[in-house]
């Protein structure tokens, strides 16, 4: 059985990475991997659907029992991608899918060097700035903050392998589903499976003859 690949999904907030990997979650052959944050929820979301919402006491626990494939501290709470699930899809051949800040990328990848990393994009700073008033879940000097900080995040860009600007959500969509295609056509990581399948068929046909 093929081993799943792991796809990293990270940009400025309000950027609209949730949004793409939902929707990319659709194709049955990805998953989504469900975050752990200490923060409280916002509106519709849901606990194991959305986060799994622990105190910093549960969250600590986990980090000293190595139950997380990587964690950080953004804006005074703490995210972080639980280990096992992510391992096991992995070995079951699906393909998983991360959104989590840059910090936690950057852990992935160091930890998990066949990791693809994604960075999603706004069309622009005033767009971004737009989408973060619009979603009314931060005060006005939260949203300073948080545009303050993004200039710094997109320079992390030259660590990451792809990236999509989320203008039209449909056509980012579609650019992040080709990015997981291409992946999934290289031949680094495959060629031993490919052979052996043709082997086998090719063993086949002269049993048949």
């Amino acid at each position: 059985m093929r081993q799943g690949r792991l796809f990293v999904f990270s940009g400025p907030s309000g950027v609209g990475k949730g949004t793409i990997c939902r929707e990319l979650v659709k194709d049955p052959s990805l998953r989504l991997s469900v975050s752990m944050t200490t923060r409280t929820p916002r509106e519709g979301e849901q606990e194991g659907i959305s986060y799994f919402f622990v105190t910093r006491e549960q969250f600590q626990k986990t980090v000293e029992e190595n139950g997380l494939l990587e964690h950080a501290e953004i804006y005074g709470n703490c995210y972080g991608t639980p280990r096992k699930a992510v391992m096991d899809s992995l070995r079951a051949g699906f393909d998983v899918i991360l959104e989590i800040e840059m910090q936690g990328a950057l852990q992935v990848k160091r930890s998990f060097p066949e990791a693809i990393l994604v960075f999603v994009l706004p069309p622009s700073l005033e767009v971004l700035r737009q989408r973060l008033s619009g979603r009314g879940t931060e005060t006005e000097e939260q949203m300073r903050n948080r545009l303050s900080s993004s200039l710094e995040e997109i320079r992390l860009i030259k660590d990451y392998d792809y990236f999509v600007i989320n203008d039209d959500l449909a056509a980012a969509v579609a650019d992040a589903m080709g990015i997981i295609k291409a992946e999934r056509l290289k031949v680094a990581g495959s060629s031993e499976e490919i052979i052996s399948r043709y082997e086998e068929e090719n063993k086949c046909f002269f049993t048949h003859q």
